[in-house]
């Protein structure tokens, strides 16, 4: 499968040369690290998840090696500490790669591998170390140029052509995303299940990501939002240390990764079991708004005409209960929806969470296509004190959201196991106990 990356890749390359950088490891605190995640472009190529690696793709080499891999050699000592290197011996073998060499190497080998390319392809500004190598080999390779040889002029975003292949989805990739979509309902439908008044929000939290890994998710695709009553109104709330009390909605927007690929789920529910009044009809209005959104999420329709129908039932749900005043068409020609409902309603989904690829093309809305999959998230936050609200709305925050794969038919909802509607959701609140 990565080999069939990279030779995508490498067709549409030609005379140019691709450098790709492993994920640098990052100190959290004192001598502790973050958890080592490998980025997401050097894995779709390699599959390798250590770090110090670099991949070197060249094309232009039109007779014999194209692929060359610089890593960590094999040391005995550390890996007693650290666990297993792959090392350069087995590098070929394992990883398809045509040469391997120790990292130590890449200043030094790295210049003779631009030779004969006219242009360089490197994710220019995302790590200054990794810039300096790469303006040092491009410094040194212009010897080259006495004899003759081309030797790379142009810095180029590589991309313009991955993330062109990333964002269209394989069978393989629609299976792990599958895999992940299918992990993270079943922790949603269990942190329903655990909620009692009482619960505290990372509580909540652990119960689903312990489902995640149990289930065979390594991580989480991004960290875990868990907010109960005036938290539900903070998008990208972080805290989850608040007590849940009756009468609480809880949203919780958690996911998780499956080798590599991600899903992202958004559900809200009532910390008592039963939604109120005020907040099954926020609820209703979100959840009708979403379900035509993800009516429109079919090839051949613009990205934004998913937003936009979500906004139009968004709005119009918002005159009918009093949170915005005059004719719909003019609160959305004026954004007044966006007092409560202040972000776009989807994004790309992949190996990333906000995965890559383009959203526009010579800057007009891009169609779907088979095999995109994007999320589909509206909601409606009202602020606990915006006195311009109905009393009874004040402090609701009510965000649904699913991963959708574009086919050629209907649209697939990847994390159609996830209870979403009224009773559905009402059914499941504190059917089982937290896990121990």
């Amino acid at each position: 499968m990565f080999k069939r990356h990279r030779r995508a890749l490498m067709e549409q390359m030609k005379d140019a040369v691709a450098v790709f950088f492993a994920a640098r490891e990052t100190l959290r605190n004192n001598d502790v690290h973050f958890e080592y995640r490998q980025g997401s472009d050097f894995f779709h190529l390699t599959g390798f998840e250590e770090p110090e690696a670099v991949l070197v793709l060249a094309p232009q080499r039109e007779k014999g090696d194209q692929t060359f891999l610089f890593l960590r050699q094999r040391d005995p000592e550390r890996e007693v500490w650290d666990g297993k290197r792959l090392g350069v011996e087995a590098a070929p073998a394992a990883l398809g790669v045509d040469k391997a060499f120790p990292i130590e190497e890449l200043a030094a080998k790295l210049p003779g591998l631009l030779v004969g390319a006219n242009r360089l392809y490197h994710h220019l500004g995302e790590c200054a170390e990794d810039d300096a190598v790469i303006l040092a080999a491009v410094a040194a390779a212009k010897r080259f140029r006495k004899r003759g040889d081309d030797t790379p002029g142009d810095l180029l975003d590589p991309a313009e052509l991955l993330h062109e292949h990333r964002l269209l989805k394989s069978p393989a990739a629609i299976e792990r995303m599958q895999r992940a979509a299918t992990l993270t309902a079943r922790g949603h439908r269990l942190g329903m299940a655990v909620t009692r008044p009482g619960l505290f929000e990372y509580q909540l939290q652990a119960a689903m990501e312990y489902s995640w890994r149990v289930g065979g998710a390594r991580r989480e695709a991004y960290p875990s939002i868990v907010g109960s009553g005036p938290n539900a109104c903070v998008l990208h709330y972080r805290e989850n240390n608040r007590r849940l009390e009756p009468g609480d909605l809880v949203l919780v927007d958690a996911g998780c990764e499956f080798d590599y690929h991600a899903s992202d789920v958004t559900r809200t529910w009532p910390v008592n079991g039963r939604f109120s009044d005020p907040q099954r009809a926020i609820y209703e209005v979100v959840l009708a708004s979403q379900l035509a959104a993800i009516e429109h999420c079919r090839a051949g329709h613009p990205f934004d005409a998913v937003h936009q129908v979500a906004v139009r039932v968004l709005t119009e749900g918002m005159c009918d209960l009093g949170l915005l005043q005059g004719p719909v068409k003019d609160r959305i020609e004026d954004e007044g929806y966006k007092r409560y409902y202040m972000h776009r309603t989807g994004h790309w989904l992949g190996m990333d969470v906000h995965d890559v690829g383009r959203y526009y093309l010579r800057g007009t809305s891009r169609a779907l296509e088979p095999g995109m999959v994007l999320t589909v998230e509206p909601g409606i936050y009202i602020a606990p004190d915006d006195e311009q609200a109905p009393e009874a709305f004040r402090g609701i925050g009510v965000r649904i959201e699913d991963d959708v794969l574009v086919t050629e038919g209907e649209p697939v909802v990847l994390t159609h196991e996830a209870p979403k509607t009224v009773d559905e959701i009402e059914a499941v609140i504190g059917s089982a106990d937290l896990p121990r």
